[in-house]
């Protein structure tokens, strides 16, 4: 494993014991910021109800992009799942049934320039500069207090979207905010905008991490540690300007040598006796054992601002991301699972269906400070509210959030986006935001365990794009009448990646007016995902107990 296993601690009982403590169940039929569900698996999203049978002939499996045989320490390997509907007993009803509406009358019905001028309305920065949700959170601080202390306790947005050449955030004053964007390949399925939505990712790490030995902040510091950090999440090296390592007390590259480094280089295997290090007041910290660091590991503290956007049309016809947020999504790492414990989740989880089949998970937290999830995180977001302005989340709204982000074998430290990030051979290191530079003329990845194209082999498997298998553009784009492979648009894709990520402009509008139709509803907690007819024929209704998908054989996302 490379990391010395440890003894079972009150530290892991109390993670497991937090792993099944929740509020109780109750109706909740509008906006309530009581902590309560309204049906007692959120955290099983939607897209886990689509029937991947194509034809008696055919079957699709869009499953394996989440579903899949997982790295180190995520030892999850939930590759059962593509093949088999493994529900609890109470929850083989679909509770999603918002997609089950047939809304295309009610989409035609709103003009394409209504929906662009909403669409290009910021509703995250007002016109003096600042952060309205921030102004809101403060005014209406007892609206969202679930704990009774007349207080917001959440999170406080802080990220101004305002980013440099490095892609670092600053405030309209020019200070840095600690939030760097970096750009990322979208997960294949719901993420790509052509399935509904665009977005964005930054990262953050703890204030020590962005100070120098003295404390005090440091940019080339906090560089460096962000880089140590993307070395340990991909297990590569990681080029870096050349740097002084007698000044650091640290062999960055690993020459046995203080020298000038111009690499961090990835050599750690603690049971071989090899071993890495943070830099500045984080290598104290690491030193004094009040932070930690491991492959496929965040440090403690590190946290990261997700936006998902409309979709918006530029002047060239082409789709882009719009000023509008549908949802702020944020995550903080609050403490630290070593190896075993990691091991000691998922053997418990495992277990936990054995002998309690029809037991769902309990997600403990509240509507203003999150949900947590046993690996050490917690959770929180904020969506449109009827007027389309961001407010927080519900406790239910939020409990979808743990299915993807604690749950899944694709995932590194419950994150999916980070071990995406685009390669130091791209535009600014791939530390950019989309606005800066967007995904047109990426080239097209190609997955770790075959070196085939990853959207490709995705589409080949999966020839609609998404995992409710209703995006017909995307298929035409792809195939031919009979299903074959269009082999000249595959080979464009090759070279740029937007030949499938960008839906048409007339499909963005349509996706825009599907979900603005969900948030003047406010029923989220029915299902969110932009769609453009009713699904009675792909999505079932009821699943039966330890139903079989009818796909034969697993496939792995990496």
């Amino acid at each position: 494993m490379g990391l010395p296993f440890s003894s079972f601690n009150f530290k892991t009982l109390l993670f497991l014991m937090l792993l099944y403590a929740a509020p109780a169940l109750a109706e909740l039929t509008d906006v309530s910021y009581n902590d309560v569900l309204s049906h007692p698996s959120p955290y099983i999203p939607a897209q886990c109800y689509t029937d991947p049978k194509i034809s008696e002939t055919s079957i699709a499996n869009p499953c394996y992009a989440c579903h899949t045989p997982s790295k180190r320490p995520n030892v999850l390997n939930d590759t059962d799942v593509q093949l088999v509907y493994g529900f609890p007993d109470s929850v083989l009803q679909n509770p999603w049934t918002n997609l089950f509406k047939d809304r295309r009358a009610a989409i035609a019905s709103i003009k394409d320039q209504d929906i662009l001028e909403y669409v290009r309305q910021n509703n995250y920065i007002d016109n003096q500069g600042e952060i309205t949700l921030a102004k809101r959170l403060h005014q209406n601080a007892k609206q969202y207090d679930t704990n009774g202390n007349n207080q917001w306790d959440g999170y406080v947005p802080d990220s101004y979207f305002n980013f440099d050449h490095e892609g670092f955030d600053h405030t309209p004053d020019g200070r840095y905010t600690g939030w760097r964007s970096y750009a990322y390949y979208p997960l294949p399925g719901s993420f790509m905008p052509t399935n509904g939505s665009t977005d964005d990712v930054s990262i953050r790490l703890a204030p020590a991490f962005q100070q120098n030995a003295q404390g005090q902040f440091d940019l080339a510091i906090y560089k460096l540690n962000l880089a140590i950090v993307e070395a340990m999440i991909l297990e590569q090296d990681i080029a870096i300007e050349l740097t002084d390592e007698q000044a650091l007390g640290v062999d960055l590259d690993k020459d046995g040598k203080l020298t000038q480094a111009s690499i961090v280089k990835y050599d750690w295997a603690p049971l071989e006796k090899r071993f890495m290090s943070y830099v500045g007041n984080a290598k104290q910290q690491l030193e004094a054992g009040k932070v930690h660091l491991a492959a496929k590991l965040f440090p403690e503290g590190t946290e990261f601002l997700h936006s998902v956007r409309y979709l918006d049309i530029s002047p060239n016809g082409q789709v882009a991301m719009a000023p509008r947020m549908k949802e702020l999504r944020y995550a903080r790492k609050t403490n630290w699972l070593n190896y075993y414990q990691w091991e000691v989740l998922v053997s418990a989880e495992t277990k936990e269906r054995h002998d309690f089949p029809g037991r769902t998970k309990k997600i403990r937290g509240s509507a203003e400070e999150g949900v947590g999830v046993s690996q050490g995180w917690v959770y929180q977001g904020f969506i449109e509210d009827r007027q389309g302005q961001l407010r927080p989340q519900t406790y239910q709204e939020q409990v979808t959030c743990t299915g993807c982000h604690s749950g899944i074998g694709v995932m590194m430290d419950t994150n999916i986006s980070f071990y995406r990030k685009l390669p130091h051979s791209s535009f600014q290191q791939g530390w950019y935001h989309w606005g800066q530079k967007s995904m047109v003329g990426l080239p097209e990845p190609k997955r770790q365990s075959d070196n085939e194209y990853e959207y490709s082999y995705y589409l080949k498997n999966n020839p609609t794009g998404d995992e409710f298998r209703s995006n017909h553009e995307v298929q035409q784009r792809f195939f031919d009448p009979q299903g074959h492979p269009k082999e000249a648009v595959f080979e464009q894709l090759h070279q740029d990646i937007s030949v499938l990520m960008l839906p048409s402009a007339k499909r963005a509008l349509a996706l825009n007016k599907a979900y603005k139709l969900v948030v003047d509803e406010q029923s989220f907690i029915l299902g969110k995902a932009p769609l453009l007819a009713p699904l009675d024929k792909v999505l079932f209704k009821q699943i039966l107990v330890n139903q079989q998908t009818g796909i034969k054989e697993p496939l792995s996302a990496f």
